[in-house]
């Protein structure tokens, strides 16, 4: 399944997509007279890979992606794909490799998702999984966010998360919910196991019914007072902590 098309913006973005996967990219804005090392690059590049280039004023660009900081470069880049979730497990899940997903419960804000998303694919995360309502969208900000790396790592994109969850339970996977009011930490818990980790919205957290389906429940000490992390903060310690334990007992 696919979103529509859309525009990226910014010199590293831009570049990574090119370098990376260069067939995303439908055709590259640059704004005109721009005329620097890096943009002579850009031009290298999309010359190598037969993509069109197209020299336009500053305010088109504004056109394309709005009041954003765009460093005189936009490239056009083909639909994001979603994956089906029992594609995904046909093709890419090895259950008994123990793999890791993330479930982000309706997370609205495109920064701390494109921010997850970078985090997933550093981290060697299989895959994250989003709703398809009350959930930001893989858009612009988002990509760019991720810093070029939004689609590294698979996104399923579902219509009910719980039951997703018991989809994947029958496939053997265990469930982690975060909350902080939680008895046991994240440091405590042993991921030695097919692991999904589900991450909650902003304010609300991980709504009742779905926590309700947690086989553990952990949280992330806090000092000073300090009631909690944003989303792409808890979900980047938790998913590292999963990366440090694995590699110890490897």
């Amino acid at each position: 399944m696919e979103s529509s098309d859309f525009y990226i913006f910014g010199k590293h973005p831009v570049e990574d997509t090119l370098t990376r996967t260069p067939k995303k990219i439908n055709k590259i804005f640059i704004r005109t007279k721009s005329n620097t090392s890096f943009i002579k690059n850009i031009e290298r590049l999309s010359s190598e890979n037969r993509i069109p280039v197209i020299h336009v004023p500053g305010r088109k660009l504004k056109d394309l992606v709005g009041n954003v900081n765009d460093q005189g470069i936009v490239a056009q880049i083909s639909p994001v794909t979603y994956f089906d979730l029992d594609d995904w497990l046909i093709t890419h899940c090895k259950i008994d490799e123990q793999p890791a997903v993330l479930l982000l419960d309706e997370i609205e804000d495109p920064h701390n998702v494109g921010a997850i998303l970078r985090t997933a694919a550093a981290s060697g995360i299989d895959a994250v999984i989003v709703p398809k309502h009350r959930q930001a969208p893989v858009n612009a900000t988002v990509y760019k966010t991720s810093a070029g790396t939004a689609g590294l790592v698979p996104i399923i994109r579902v219509t009910n998360l719980n039951q997703t969850i018991m989809r994947l339970k029958e496939e053997g996977f265990w469930f982690c919910g975060l909350d902080q009011n939680a008895p046991k930490s994240f440091w405590e818990q042993d991921y030695d196991m097919p692991t999904a980790v589900i991450i909650g919205s902003e304010g609300k957290g991980i709504r009742e019914k779905t926590l309700s389906h947690c086989d553990f429940i952990i949280n992330i000490p806090m000092d000073n007072t300090v009631e909690s992390l944003n989303a792409s903060v808890s979900a980047a310690l938790v998913c590292y902590e999963i990366k440090r334990k694995r590699s110890i007992e490897q």
